[in-house]
């Protein structure tokens, strides 16, 4: 029998990630206000809902023929529902509680009438707990106000992100498309990007561009290029390969794109906010917290593919590691230069990754190349 095309990705799910770009530039707005550890810790906990929204749609949408009209109103519907997340979230520890809260329950009580409409009995997994355990949180904490509804969401967020590892036993057996995951999470990894590219135009145009202020711009669009290239040049077909050759898909889904692209993601947003604040004021001296996000977030985002080449190989990336190393030593002179120079810095040492990568895969093919043709995978998962 020829074997079964891959699945590709719907032009509704295309339509249902722009709510997304919305509510992560909210998420970004969170912290431009407030760059403390307990601001970075309030807007993880509010993101964690958003990004669990999104990943439970896309494993529905993996797993089942979603190009359907049932299914695309369906899809339309929890699009909805995460409009309602991301216009709550600026106030949403303020009067948008109950907003944030009942909008995340509507959603995930979609998803469910989704998943188990053919009734065969319901399950224990991600979706019944989101519709009957972190959404009723959720809700309950948008009722209550302060520390309560600070204490009800963060459980609602550990609950949701532990629910996969405590019912892995339970996902050993299922089997998901090994084309469509990778590309979805990337594209929600360029939405995250792109964004960052819109909060540096946004800050660009609405002040005099000086000759600082475009060097920052441009160097601002380098570095998210360098980013882009530290992913999609090597790693997404290494996510791609690790998923074709699992044995059980759950054990590279849960690690690899459930929890290591919500660090990519996190990564990002601070880049983001450190860069709105960087073109900003290019020649000023970044404070402690943009410096933090600026600097760490690139730190976290390389950090994170020793993480996932980790888990889904067995090996370390010892580039991508070395270049968030690089990356932190410049964080205790952040506060000495302006931000321009942190920004090129960072710059300096995301490019030096990339070409030392490209030359590392470079020798280590030719001789694979002369001697017999190279294997599949060897080489994809060099840098991941």
């Amino acid at each position: 029998m020829p074997p079964e095309p891959e699945k590709r990705v719907t032009w509704a799910e295309l339509f249902f990630d722009l709510v997304f770009v919305f509510a992560v530039t909210q998420v970004s707005a969170l912290l431009h206000h407030d760059h403390s550890w307990a601001g970075v810790g309030r807007a993880l906990i509010v993101f964690v809902p958003v990004w669990w929204a999104w990943v439970g749609t896309t494993i529905h949408a993996n797993r089942h023929d979603v190009d359907t009209p049932y299914d695309t109103i369906g899809i339309f519907t929890v699009g909805l529902g995460s409009l309602g997340l991301a216009l709550a979230l600026p106030g949403a520890y303020a009067d948008r509680g109950l907003l944030f809260g009942g909008s995340y329950l509507f959603l995930r009580l979609v998803l469910a009438v989704l998943v188990f409409r053919d009734w065969r009995g319901m399950t224990l997994n991600s979706f019944s707990v989101g519709a009957f355990v972190t959404g009723p949180l959720l809700l309950l904490g948008g009722l209550a106000h302060g520390t309560p509804r600070i204490v009800l969401w963060a459980l609602a967020a550990t609950t949701d992100l532990v629910t996969p590892r405590l019912l892995r036993s339970r996902l050993a057996v299922v089997r998901f498309d090994a084309a469509h995951l990778p590309e979805r999470f990337g594209l929600f990894l360029i939405i995250a990007l792109g964004e960052s590219l819109v909060q540096v135009g946004a800050v660009a145009a609405a002040g005099p561009l000086s000759v600082g202020r475009l060097a920052a711009t441009v160097a601002a669009y380098a570095l998210a290029c360098s980013l882009w290239w530290v992913y999609f040049v090597f790693a997404a077909r290494a996510v791609r390969y690790a998923m074709e050759v699992a044995q059980i898909h759950a054990e590279v889904i849960r690690p690899v794109f459930s929890y290591g692209h919500l660090l990519f993601i996190c990564g990002i947003i601070g880049v983001a906010v450190g860069l709105s604040e960087t073109v900003g004021a290019p020649g000023r001296h970044l404070g402690w917290g943009p410096a933090g996000l600026l600097v760490g977030g690139c730190a976290l985002y390389l950090a994170t593919f020793g993480y996932t080449r980790y888990r889904m190989f067995g090996a370390i990336s010892w580039t991508r590691l070395s270049g968030a190393a690089g990356c932190l030593l410049v964080l205790p002179f952040a506060r000495l230069v302006p931000g321009l120079v942190v920004l090129l810095a960072l710059v300096l040492v995301t490019v030096a990754l990339n070409g030392t990568e490209a030359v590392i895969v470079r020798l280590r093919r030719e001789p694979a190349q002369q001697d017999e043709p190279a294997r599949e995978g060897d080489g994809v998962a060099l840098s991941e």
